[in-house]
């Protein structure tokens, strides 16, 4: 795959329920409009935690995430994107590199920098990780004394649904992953995404066929997760919760 065919619009998919690629979605597909917004709310929040000096988005997609850090966060002297898919680095290097911002292929699950990092910014990741602890003391390990960890997860149920999520978690197991790691929480943001039943019968970004194939049989063979979705949307009604934490690595 050249570098302009791994650009493509076609490669990339921006009605892939887990690839948002603002500069392709239709206007006209709301829920994909909103989950960008959720996306720009949180990088928003992560860039106002920021420290200046060196940044890492980890698990970054096609890059407009990491730009915004540097654009509307401190001043930095380097801001770094690594993603494990190809052509959305491909698309980033196109698109939003270019000063203190650059971007690498690499497994979010393997990469280290010996040099460490002042922030480390990795949202709507964890839950998409075989090994989520792993993966989060990984980064830790990256981070300098005195630095940020700024990441989020959704803390309603996801894992029926959405195929590519491996892990539920709660605001009380996200926030115990940090503790555990001798971080100190500086703040946090919480958001809804209310979800639109009409949506699902729609082209875009939440068409059925995005969904998890086969949902009754897997609430037959999973019935756990089926009372919970059941207590979930009794409590939230038809809506996502989600959750982004700051924590601080002690000096």
């Amino acid at each position: 795959m050249t570098r302009d065919d791994a650009a493509s619009p076609g490669a990339l998919d921006p009605d892939s329920i887990e690839r948002l690629v603002p500069d392709q979605f239709d206007p006209e597909d709301r829920g994909a409009r909103e989950t960008l917004d959720l996306h720009l709310e949180r990088y928003r929040f992560a860039a106002q935690q920021a420290r200046p000096g060196r940044l890492l988005d980890c698990a970054c997609g096609v890059g407009y995430g990491t730009r915004l850090l540097a654009d509307h966060g401190p001043e930095l002297e380097s801001a770094l994107g690594v993603d494990i898919a190809a052509e959305a680095i491909a698309y980033a290097q196109q698109r939003y590199a270019g000063g203190v911002v650059e971007y690498r292929h690499a497994d979010a699950m393997t990469f280290r920098d010996e040099a460490g990092f002042d922030t480390i910014v990795s949202l709507e990741t964890v839950e998409h990780l075989p090994d989520p602890r792993t993966f989060f003391a990984g980064l830790v390990s990256m981070l300098r004394p005195g630095g940020v960890l700024v990441s989020s997860v959704p803390t309603t149920p996801s894992v029926d649904l959405n195929p590519h999520h491996l892990h539920d978690f709660t605001s009380r197991s996200f926030r115990k992953m940090g503790a555990d790691h001798g971080l100190r929480e500086l703040a946090d943001f919480e958001q809804v995404q209310t979800m639109h039943v009409s949506e699902i019968f729609r082209p875009g970004r939440f068409k059925l066929e995005n969904l998890r194939p086969g949902l009754p049989k897997y609430y037959l063979t999973h019935p756990g997760a089926f009372v919970k979705r059941v207590g979930t949307t009794l409590r939230y009604g038809l809506a996502n919760h989600y959750l982004t934490i700051a924590w601080e690595r002690p000096a």
